[in-house]
């Protein structure tokens, strides 16, 4: 049952193991959650094409996004509200996020890799990949899900608020964001915790 996983300087020997791979998305954007997701393959139905969702078209984002769902041994996905955010930080929040779809998967993983230079604590080792979403596949099918899975809510939210334009921008700093931003103001998934946002907030306190 254990992922293929191809060897490279710095990471360990994890033949034979139960190897989930986990990835976040939205740590960046001023709007929405941040979203995880941990995936462990199935090394006997690969998947061709995974790589950096950042590098693939929204369409084939989208394809494989589907076939990893199909094929994955199992899956899950994990997020961090603005609200939790604002509270502990993006890093902690996206750490949380991390911890929690690695919570909900079906299968308890052996080893973790994460996409960067830090790991959470789980109740197994784990280990921190720079680059990950590039070079481990398990890693890519997370980051590829979160992708997807964000920019949809992304999309509901612009159906919501079509004066922001979170179709567009997915609720990074844009330009038309910040506009939009100056213009009408936070709506309440805006993470006050971030500048531009709480500085928005300050401008429209009577008196300013």
């Amino acid at each position: 049952m254990a992922s293929q996983i191809h060897t490279f300087p710095g990471l360990p020997d994890l033949s034979g193991l139960i190897v989930a791979g986990v990835d976040e998305v939205g740590r960046g954007p001023l709007v929405g959650a941040v979203v995880t997701a941990a995936v462990i393959l199935d090394p006997q139905k690969p998947i061709a094409g995974l790589a950096d969702s950042k590098a693939l078209t929204e369409k084939k984002r989208l394809h494989l996004a589907m076939e990893i769902r199909e094929k994955a041994l199992c899956f899950a996905l994990g997020r961090a509200d603005p609200h939790e955010i604002d509270e502990l930080n993006i890093l902690h929040a996206t750490m949380l996020a991390m911890q929690r779809a690695v919570a909900g998967l079906a299968i308890h993983p052996q080893h973790v890799l994460v996409d960067g230079n830090r790991t959470p604590r789980f109740s197994c080792p784990a280990t921190a990949v720079v680059k990950g979403d590039a070079r481990v596949a398990a890693i890519s099918a997370a980051s590829i899900l979160a992708k997807v899975t964000r920019d949809a809510e992304m999309t509901a939210l612009h159906e919501r608020y079509p004066q922001y334009g979170f179709d567009q921008h997915k609720g990074y700093p844009t330009v038309a964001h910040l506009a939009a931003l100056q213009a009408h103001g936070p709506i309440p998934e805006h993470r006050r915790s971030f500048a531009p946002v709480r500085n928005a907030l300050a401008a429209r306190l009577p008196g300013r």
